[in-house]
This record gives C-alpha cells, structure tokens and sequence, in this order.
C-alpha cells in the first residue's frame, strides 16, 4: 500500500445496527477526527447511516453521500444489477481517492460491521492496497436484535448459521433442517420466500422477527403477522437454538407512555425535557393541530385525530405503550389543563391491568393562559381560578354555579373553550354573571393564539366587553376587584393584581 506522506488514511467504520448509543468509543473518535465523511444514502436523500452518526459530525467537516443508483436487484443497467452496483462503486472509490490524495482522511460509515455483509468492503477491495487503511468493527444488527429480543441464540457447543435470504428456497429450507440456530438477513422483498422455507423446516414456532433493531422505528412482530410486501431490507429473523429458546413469543421491548405539554405555540415555549421526550419517541398520537408543531422525524410515526376523540386517542396511545412503543401524546399548554393527561388517566383507571404496569409521565407544558398574562403583566398575580365553558362534558348549570361562585369570593378568571360555532350564548351569560359582581371598569383581556403567527390580545373592561370578539382559540382573563391598570413612560399599558389584598376587597 502507498505509505506516502501526504497520503490520508481510509476508516471504515462499523457504526452498529442503529442506536447511536452503540457506536464505539473508537468509532467515534475517527468520525470526529477524519475530514471526510461518507456514507451510504438513498436516491430520496434520507440515509440512515448519517442519521446515526449526526451528532458525532464536526463543523468544517466534508459530507460525501454516496447515493446508490438502485434500492432493489431490479435495474435497467445493461449489465445487470451487479454491473450496475460494480460500476458505482468503481465511481465512489475514485472519489474518495481523490481525497486520500490530497491528504484528507476518510471515514466510510458502515451499518453495523464493515465486515459483515457491509457495504465498505467493496471499497476497501478497491482502496486499500493502495492507501493506508484501518477498519473499525462494529455492533452487528444480529446481536442488536437478539439484545432486543431478550433471547440467547445459542449455547455451550451449538452451531449458529447466518443465512442471506436471497439464497433459493429449497437451499434455505434445506440448512434450516439442521441442527443448531440461525439467523436470516437481507429479507425484504425475499420474504415470501424465507417464510415458507422456515415453514418447511418447520421451525416456524421458534422463529423471532424483527425490523430496524435498535432504531427508533423498531417493530417486533410474530412471523404470521408480518405482510410479505411489507416486509424492509432492514429486518432479519433469529431463530435461537433449542436449548437456548426459552419462550415461544418474542420478549417485548419496554415501552413507555409520555404526555407532552407543548406550549400555547411559540417553538420557543417547549421545555427541553418535553422536546428530549420528542425526539425520543417511536410514534407521536395527538390532535392534528398539535402535530403539525413537530418537526418530522425519519421513521418516527404520527397519528392525528379529530379534536373530540381524546378517550379514543388516549386508548390507542396506551395500546401502542403496551406493545413496546415510546409514545408521546401531545397537548397544546399544559397537558394537565383541560388536556389529554386527565383523559390518559382515566383510561389507564377503567382500562386492561396491563396498563396500570406502564412507564407513565406527565411533562409539564406553558399554560395558554400564562401566555396570555404575560403579554399584558400580571393579571393573575394574587389568587385566581380557571373555568371551561365548554359544556360538551359537563352541564351548563355546573359551569354557571362555578363561575357564581368565583365572582362572589372575588378571585381573578381564566376563561378557556369560551365560545364555539355550537356554543354562542354562554360566554354572554357568563358575562352577565361576573357583572354582578365585579365593577364595569374591571380589566378583562382577550388573548387570541398567543405565541402563533396569528397573534391579537385585546385589553378592555367588563363593560365593554363584546362576547363576540373571542372564539375557541381565545383565552379571556377576568380581573379581580383589586385588578388595576398602569402606563409606562412609553405609553405602554401593563394590568396587574396586587399580591396584597389591601382595603380594596369586598366588604371592606
């Protein structure tokens, strides 16, 4: 090999089956280190070879996606599938030697092991008799999936075959009838195939499947229920030795259950702790509203609802924990304030016992109504209280008797779901309540998508007050009797209640 001194050095590096977490310390010190980063990618553009690595990319870095010209054997290269891959890879090690020649080391990021039907390997015929070269193994995705699975493939003196699904059926069926266990990789569109040749051996009962082990998308699925069509390169099937298979079923990996408060809407006013949750989670459930906040994440699932299906969310949402998935189900504010915590709850306390044993948290969110405070001071400042007019789940005369209630002790409101295109008197009636209560000069402000692009926030007085200004994207706050307004030297006007309650309440 060329040992000259202005020649870089090539590394392949195994980067494992996916988790990020199983990169090795040395694999991550070349990815940090070399100047050059290639790695494998799609036609489409999304490489998850890069979306491992991500966060080990240093600034100034070269980026070299190597885009394969096909995904499947089928091509329309005039030599076939294999000239069509011999000739990119040809391409690719000419590109990465022009680098090696000017100095630059090169890191080729490889799934799992470099060595182990990796995709470097081609490179490294082709390069590393001529520059030199180190490999760095890596986590192969047959022991990551059997970590996942909670299944040892063999013991003491067993034998262990790893089989290519693209081999012919009756082959397949043939060393399936060995002794001993096994694992069958490269599925995909083979699938079809390597279900029948494991039925054949009849080993059908012992097989585990599982796709993208370790990977965020993870899925674990008993072989009956995966369709063929379905079925992507990144999946595999164990089937652990006699002595070593302990259980029929796959063993579940831990799923938990996240309720996630995203703020009132500025991107800002999501907590850390509530976008970790985020990007942690296998699939997302909540209002399509609310998901569309969410940046979208490769290989992360989202399923939106309708906004008055909270209990059916909430089910869907436990069911998917239940099974092994990371679930994040969303809320705008606080979850806890008229949101989906309550009605997660109240699932898990009518639903299966299974449920009572899941991983669940509440991760605290902005309240809409604490936005709103904010944009014009601090009309909650002393003690106040919060009431829906909503009466879709509770009757009017309980919100009327609350809300009597709330005027007479004088505490400061806020007034959530006050209005609908199926609710348009009630927020009128309520007014009529407060009136008898408070003075017409009482502040009351009217915060419309506070945090969003159509952001309007009204300060007026109980007098004036027009019902018909506010709609289900308004939060309306009522003052107390000690509410009261100041201007700054810019003109600014600020409302705010006293901590104190001074001589200015009731009965005083």
């Amino acid at each position: 090999m060329t040992t000259g001194a202005r020649s870089g050095r090539l590394f392949g590096v195994g980067v494992g089956p996916g988790d990020p977490e199983l990169i090795t310390l040395k694999a991550q010190r070349a990815l940090r280190q070399a100047q050059v980063v290639a790695y494998p990618c799609a036609r489409h553009g999304r490489s998850n070879a890069r979306s491992i690595i991500c966060s080990e990319l240093v600034h100034g870095q070269i980026e070299f996606p190597m885009i394969y010209p096909v995904t499947t054997e089928e091509t329309d290269h005039p030599g076939g599938y294999e000239a069509a891959l011999s000739e990119f890879y040809d391409q690719m090690a000419a590109q990465i030697a022009d680098h090696l020649e000017n100095g630059r080391d090169v890191a080729v990021v490889c799934e799992g092991d470099p060595f182990f039907y990796g995709s470097y390997m081609y490179l490294h015929d082709r390069l590393a008799h001529r520059f030199p070269t180190q490999v760095i193994p890596g986590v192969t995705s047959i022991m990551g999936a059997a970590a996942q699975l909670g299944t040892p493939l063999v013991r003491r003196d067993a034998e262990f075959t790893v089989l290519p699904g693209t081999l012919c059926e009756e082959v397949l069926a043939a060393k399936l009838s060995r002794p001993g266990a096994f694992a069958i990789m490269k599925l995909g569109r083979n699938f079809a195939k390597v279900k029948r040749a494991i039925e054949t051996a009849g080993l059908t009962e012992r097989a585990l499947f599982i796709e993208r082990a370790t990977m965020t998308e993870e899925r674990v699925l008993p072989l009956g229920e995966v369709d063929p069509l379905q079925a992507p390169y990144f999946s595999l099937i164990l089937i652990p030795d006699t002595a070593a298979a302990r259980v029929q079923e796959p063993a579940r990996p831990a799923g938990w259950i996240c309720v996630v408060g995203l703020g009132p809407g500025a991107a800002d006013w999501i907590t850390p702790e509530a976008q970790q949750a985020l990007s942690e989670a296998t699939d997302l459930v909540g209002y399509h509203a609310y998901l569309d906040r969410i940046p979208v994440r490769a290989g992360q699932r989202r399923f939106g609802s309708d906004n008055k299906v909270e209990a059916d969310r909430a089910r869907h949402a436990l069911s998917l924990a239940e099974s092994g998935r990371r679930v994040c189900v969303v809320s705008s504010g606080d979850p806890g304030i008229f949101a989906m915590a309550s009605a997660v709850l109240e699932c898990v306390d009518t639903g299966p016992p299974a449920w009572r044993a899941l991983d669940i948290r509440i991760l605290p969110g902005l309240s809409a109504m604490q936005a709103a405070a904010s944009r014009v001071g601090s009309p909650l400042g002393h003690d106040f209280c919060v009431i829906s007019l909503s009466d879709r789940l509770k009757p009017w005369d309980m919100i009327a008797k609350r809300l009597e209630a709330a005027a007479s002790a004088d505490y400061a409101i806020a007034i959530y779901n006050p209005i609908s295109s199926q609710r348009l008197w009630q927020l009128a009636e309520a007014r009529k309540i407060l009136a008898r209560h408070r003075g017409p000069e009482t502040p009351v402000v009217l915060a419309r998508s506070v945090g969003r692009s159509g952001e309007h926030v009204t300060v007026t007085d109980l007098e004036r007050f027009d019902p018909s200004q506010a709609d289900m994207q308004t939060v309306i706050l009522i003052g107390s009797s000690t509410t009261r307004g100041l201007v700054l030297a810019n003109g600014r006007r600020l409302i705010y209640t006293p901590r104190s309650y001074g001589e200015r309440g009731p009965g005083a």
